[in-house]
């Protein structure tokens, strides 16, 4: 990939796609309560269009889950005073001992699920990853510790979701994302695991704000202020996901609310972006 040059044509054509595709409400004109009661609404508009009973997403002790779920539940609530069928199913799905579960029971309590779910897929991981490394390096392939351990994160991610469309199919249900602008600007999702649903709740709103829906909703502050962190590495768990990123969340969304951030910071980011143009775009096609 050729180097981008910070401000070159090139470069601000890139800027400009990602505040168009990512970009927010500056958050001093950020409406929370009706950011909360579109998202219901918007929920509760699905089910009655599309005739599923219900929605089904993976709590993980996070804010994102947290707020996601707690839409989840009052949608579905809303729904069931109306007469209509609904009901929100909430799956705890650690790999082995969470190192946070007492935010994720946490979380649980907050929600209040219709159907509380748990589904350990440590065990399946672990089987699953194995065969994989016998399978290449037996035809030659070396992988360093650092390779094997990220490899197998981005398999519990992917197990994880193969979780929720399994218990989508059981109760008939509509399995939710939580990416918002925030992730989606950096990429920082795993294809075809949290980055694959049937419907995005969070969308159109920066870590800042979903963090400000989940204390509008009566979210513990130990919950909504939380350090996010993705957790699926095992060498180094509970990795912060600015950490991660080397960007802080604080410049992601004060980029997003189109405002200035340092210029090295912006190009970190804009590059960012450009390397993960292929999570945001459709499956390559011949035709």
């Amino acid at each position: 990939m050729a180097k981008l040059i910070y401000g070159s044509a090139e470069y601000e054509a890139i800027k400009a796609e990602a505040l168009a595709l990512c970009g927010v409400t500056p958050t001093e004109k950020f409406d929370v309560k009706g950011a909360i009661r579109f998202r219901i609404d918007y929920l509760k508009n699905f089910l009655k269009t599309t005739g599923l009973k219900g929605f089904v997403l993976g709590i993980s002790g996070g804010v994102d889950s947290s707020a996601a779920g707690k839409l989840a539940q009052l949608a579905c609530e809303e729904l069931r005073q109306e007469g209509v069928e609904a009901k929100f199913v909430a799956m705890r799905l650690p790999a082995g001992v969470q190192f946070d579960e007492a935010d994720a029971q946490k979380a649980m309590t907050f929600i209040k699920p219709d159907v509380p779910l748990t589904v350990n897929i440590g065990e399946s991981a672990n089987i699953l990853n194995r065969d994989c490394l016998i399978a290449v390096e037996g035809v030659g392939a070396e992988l360093s510790a650092f390779e094997k351990d990220f490899h197998k994160g981005n398999l519990k991610a992917r197990l994880r979701m193969t979780a929720q469309y399994h218990a989508a199919a059981t109760y008939g249900l509509a399995v939710l994302g939580t990416d918002h602008s925030t992730e989606l600007i950096t990429g920082f999702f795993s294809k075809w695991a949290d980055g694959a649903c049937d419907l995005t709740l969070l969308s159109g709103l920066n870590k800042t704000q979903v963090r400000l829906v989940a204390k509008e909703l009566g979210a513990p502050e130990s919950l909504y202020a939380k350090a996010a962190t993705a957790d699926l590495e095992e060498a180094r768990e509970g990795l912060l996901d600015e950490d991660a990123l080397s960007i802080s969340y604080k410049d992601i969304d004060t980029f997003l609310e189109g405002k200035s951030i340092a210029p090295e910071v912006e190009y970190k980011l804009i590059y960012q972006y450009m390397i993960t143009q292929h999570k945001r775009k459709p499956i390559v096609s011949p035709v």
